[in-house]
């Protein structure tokens, strides 16, 4: 199998990116590119805590499927993709999603790796609540770079 997706609860286990790395390589793949979402210290001019992830762990692992599915389509069968998001609270500095793409052609993996964070942040059931320093929280919503539907700079 040449997709690997997950929702991992970070209170027993923390995501791991040389275990992404791991996955996506390949005797054939002259590619490999990493993408790491992690907690940072400011959103919309307000000190983050820290962020809790409340996710539909069957239905994210399903909709990531079918997004790295999407991108083998696009990009080729050869591509190995891995997904892992984070469930739980975690710090400033905590990985909430680790993106892996391996391909024999760097193009390929960059697109893919792209193509996927882009894709789970508009269609995947994860929803974010950020923990702010003067003991405040609000649920936020996620957003991709780019407009969905509009990702002619991500597809080529």
């Amino acid at each position: 199998m040449n997709i690997h997706v997950e929702v991992r609860d970070i209170e027993k286990q923390v995501l791991d990116p040389a275990e992404a790395l791991n996955f996506v390589e390949a005797p054939g793949h002259g590619a490999g590119v990493l993408f790491l979402g992690a907690v940072r210290n400011r959103n919309q001019g307000r000190d983050v805590q820290g962020v809790s992830y409340d996710v539909f762990a069957p239905l994210a692992a399903q909709s990531f499927a079918e997004i790295c599915t999407e991108a083998q389509e696009k990009w080729g069968q050869d591509l190995r993709l891995y997904v892992a998001h984070a469930q739980g609270r975690l710090a400033v500095g905590g990985l909430s999603i680790v993106i892996a793409a391996g391909s024999p052609h760097r193009d390929e993996a960059f697109r893919a790796c792209r193509y996927v964070i882009e894709e789970i942040k508009t269609r995947a059931p994860v929803w974010k609540q950020e923990h702010y320093t003067d003991g405040d929280s609000e649920w936020v919503q996620g957003h991709a770079l780019c407009q969905h539907g509009d990702q002619s700079h991500v597809h080529g």
